[in-house]
């Protein structure tokens, strides 16, 4: 039997921000932490690391200076318990130091590429963290299994804190919000 590597072994009361940020950066790739918990994630197919590359790139010809384009990212959405996500890709503000935590108040838009073993946590567990963060915009992209991708986009309702749909797009694709962009779905595979 393999013993687990002493990093997977929690303190009593979860991992905290101190402990996270003590591991190695390689092994924090390939990990979100989730109420102090460890969650090991796979890395992701080439088809989806390709198509969140190419979209990051269309976003940040689209956005201004204000706005930075980041794949692969943690983003600290909670201290205690310690929530820590690894969007597909994020929107954030461009004055935000090298250094400096990414944390809700600095993203316009988060981006999830959908994966099969990510469902649950793209389609219900993610929306509703990034929601309660009062990050602004949310995007899903589903179908790189084979069939025609999918973008489900989200505006945040403030008063509820909860996302409201801002449409489902197949194809080519303008939006206004968070900032006008042409998305060509299927020219991102």
């Amino acid at each position: 039997m393999t013993a687990l590597p002493e990093w997977m072994v929690l303190p009593p009361g979860g991992l905290t921000a101190a402990d996270y940020e003590a591991l190695p950066e390689e092994v924090c790739r390939s990990l979100e932490i989730v109420d102090g918990a460890i969650v090991v994630a796979p890395a992701p197919r080439r088809v989806h690391q390709i198509f969140a590359r190419r979209l990051a790139n269309v976003l940040e010809e689209a956005t201004t200076d204000e706005w930075a384009v980041a794949t692969d990212v943690d983003l600290r959405l909670r201290d205690l318990p310690l929530l820590n996500r690894r969007p597909g890709l994020v929107v954030f503000s461009s004055s935000l130091d090298e250094d400096a935590v990414l944390r809700p108040q600095h993203c316009l838009l988060v981006v999830e590429v959908m994966s099969p073993g990510s469902v649950t946590a793209d389609q219900t567990d993610k929306p509703a963290e990034y929601a309660g963060a009062r990050i602004p915009h949310f995007w899903r992209v589903e179908g790189l299994d084979g069939r025609e991708p999918s973008l489900f986009r989200y505006r945040l309702d403030p008063t509820t804190r909860a996302y409201a749909s801002a449409g489902v797009d197949t194809g080519k694709v303008t939006v206004t919000e968070p900032f006008e962009v042409t998305v060509d779905l299927p020219a991102l595979l």
